[in-house]
């Protein structure tokens, strides 16, 4: 993008290197065999914990790299720049662990980071659910006491990492009456009785990611296992949520420049009726207008993430980015995919891939409309 980009230190541009040299080497050529299976291997998630790439800005005392959300921000930009999709990695890393990590005992803490900054142990969050939608206040699975134990009800659906995961964290209503009051968080492990993983859900794009259903039937989890204070849950899902919402918009911003640089390189080599198909006007001008629309981009999320990364982020800012992020990223692939003709169309090509593997980032954290809605209440 030819930007001169401040936000980010030496320390930041240094692991830069390490993740696009793991990348590279570890996850690219595996990627279309990952789209076969469904999912990522469990090798390579031991791998990535061996290089340091899990639990990025976890406290080393657990096991973490004990960086900043910048580190965060690198991992994504350069995940995106090779073209990779079914980052369960970086859902683990950077949306599920910190619930642990900031709502957590120390007990748990201590019990589950170290393993999940290994890849020995794979997390995953449980939210939506068949209905429900973006309404996490309408979440029907319940967690009545018994005890010292919680029984578990329900069903969850679209959860990314669902069939690999080794401890779900699940929102529940412990308190049914009281609405957003009454949602709580627990975590399960996936090999209690009673729990039990659906279908791997069979999505338009993000093949490699294992989203799948899970179900819950009479689980019976320790009350040590549920994460700060009962009836807290809805409120750290809000605290937590600014930060995933802002990492899909700098995973849409890395995607978008990847993809106009392919689609640059493909236009000036392509020949149509005797020229470049850069040689058209047409191509130029649809092209400069993303080149403008990508520097739009690049430097809100920039600015958004030296906010971030001094902890300033609000929740309409988030929305903010990840609005104009992911809606100026789909407009621009479906461009790009015009510009290829019918290569456009074929899933070798980074645009076609980038055009099914991020249709979601309009839908997931939050669908557009919400995002206007949140940024709305503001004005």
């Amino acid at each position: 993008m030819h930007i001169e980009r401040s936000v980010f230190r030496d320390d930041h541009e240094i692991f830069r290197t390490t993740v696009r040299r793991f990348f590279e080497r570890e996850c690219v050529p595996r990627q279309e065999a990952w789209n076969q299976a469904g999912q990522w291997d469990r090798e390579t998630w031991l791998k990535a914990g061996r290089e340091g790439l899990l639990g990025i800005t976890l406290p080393t005392e657990y096991g973490g790299g004990g960086g900043d959300f910048g580190h965060s921000a690198v991992y994504n930009e350069e995940f995106n720049r090779a073209g990779l999709s079914g980052n369960g990695l970086g859902m683990h890393s950077d949306i599920i662990a910190p619930y642990i990590a900031r709502c957590g005992s120390e007990e748990q803490k201590r019990r589950w980071l170290p393993d999940a900054c290994s890849g020995e142990l794979i997390l995953a969050i449980a939210m939506t659910e068949p209905g429900t939608g973006s309404d996490l206040k309408a979440v029907r699975t319940t967690a009545v006491r018994d005890g010292n134990e919680y029984v578990i009800n329900g069903s969850k659906t679209f959860i990314s990492n669902g069939l690999s995961a080794d401890l779900v964290i699940v929102v529940c209503k412990t308190d049914p009456e009281a609405g957003a009051k009454g949602i709580s968080l627990i975590a399960v492990e996936t090999d209690r009785s009673g729990f039990q993983r659906g279908r791997k859900l069979d999505k338009v794009g993000q093949h490699a990611q294992d989203t799948a259903e899970l179900y819950f039937d009479n689980v019976r989890v320790p009350v040590a296992n549920r994460l700060g204070e009962e009836g807290k849950g809805f409120a750290y899902l809000m605290g937590e949520l600014p930060q995933e919402r802002f990492s899909i918009a700098v995973s849409a911003a890395a995607r978008l420049e990847a993809v106009l640089d392919h689609t640059l390189d493909y236009v000036k080599s392509r020949k149509a009726f005797g020229q470049t198909v850069w040689d058209f006007q047409n191509t130029r001008f649809k092209l400069a207008d993303i080149k403008a629309q990508a520097t739009a981009v690049r430097l809100m999320i920039d600015h958004y993430l030296a906010e971030h990364m001094r902890r300033r982020l609000t929740l309409e800012e988030a929305a903010i980015a990840k609005l104009f992020a992911t809606e100026t990223l789909g407009k621009a692939l479906d461009e790009m995919v015009q510009l290829h003709g019918g290569y456009g169309y074929m899933l070798e090509y980074p645009v076609a891939r980038a055009f099914v593997d991020m249709r979601v980032n309009r839908i997931y954290g939050g669908t557009s409309e919400v995002m206007r809605e949140l940024i709305s209440r503001k004005l």
